[in-house]
């Protein structure tokens, strides 16, 4: 009689302390799962971001500027805006403040990963002779910047994130618009205007 009440609290104990493991188990992953992770690009990284300084938004403007005078000249089909507003978009890339970024250096990082790509990018623009080519580049560098944009959170702008299916033989492409700009830079001729808004690019402003 004595055994088996030795070995129905031995039981219990066991019991107890498994049912007490696995309430500790769900208990850890519940607070895992309340670290969501903000999504980069295609990778998911959960990284400390702050409000941008005044310099940095200043000089992330700049870059946008010469990004829509770019977009505007291949609407436009000029070779020569098109080099012109390239080396422009180049510059204020490698010009950007990322020192001025308020964030991790995991993050500073992936910004200037995507910075240094979008002028790689442009110095192989510069160096294609055809508009199709270039247009391929342009691309490659409206894909860049928009990471950029969401890694930086960038909240100066509401942009658009527009895409044409019918662009490079129905492969398709995107690229950045403002609201009131929705031109197609790499349909401008077409009869009906290929336009799809894709996602909209509005940061809240942190503190």
């Amino acid at each position: 009689m004595q055994f088996a009440l030795n070995l129905g609290t031995k039981f219990f104990m066991k019991s107890a302390f498994a049912l007490f493991t696995i309430v500790m188990l769900l208990s850890c992953n519940g607070q895992k799962d309340k670290v969501t992770p903000e999504s980069i690009g295609n990778n998911q990284v959960a990284l400390v971001k702050l409000a941008n300084s005044p310099a940095f938004n200043q000089s992330f403007t700049e870059v946008m500027d010469a990004y829509f005078e770019l977009k505007n000249n291949f609407i436009a089909e000029k070779d020569s805006g098109i080099a012109q507003s390239s080396r422009a978009l180049m510059k204020a890339a490698d010009s950007l403040k990322l020192n001025e970024l308020k964030a991790d250096s995991n993050l500073v990082l992936t910004a200037r990963t995507y910075s240094e790509g979008i002028s790689a990018e442009l110095v192989g623009l510069l160096g294609e002779r055809d508009l199709l080519a270039k247009r391929k580049s342009f691309q490659m560098v409206s894909d860049q910047l928009y990471d950029l944009i969401r890694t930086v959170q960038y909240n100066q702008l509401t942009l658009y994130h527009a895409y044409c299916g019918n662009a490079f033989d129905d492969q398709g492409a995107y690229w950045i618009s403002k609201p009131q700009d929705l031109q197609n830079p790499y349909l401008p001729k077409a009869a009906t205007p290929c336009c799809e808004i894709k996602d909209t690019i509005k940061m809240e402003k942190l503190q």
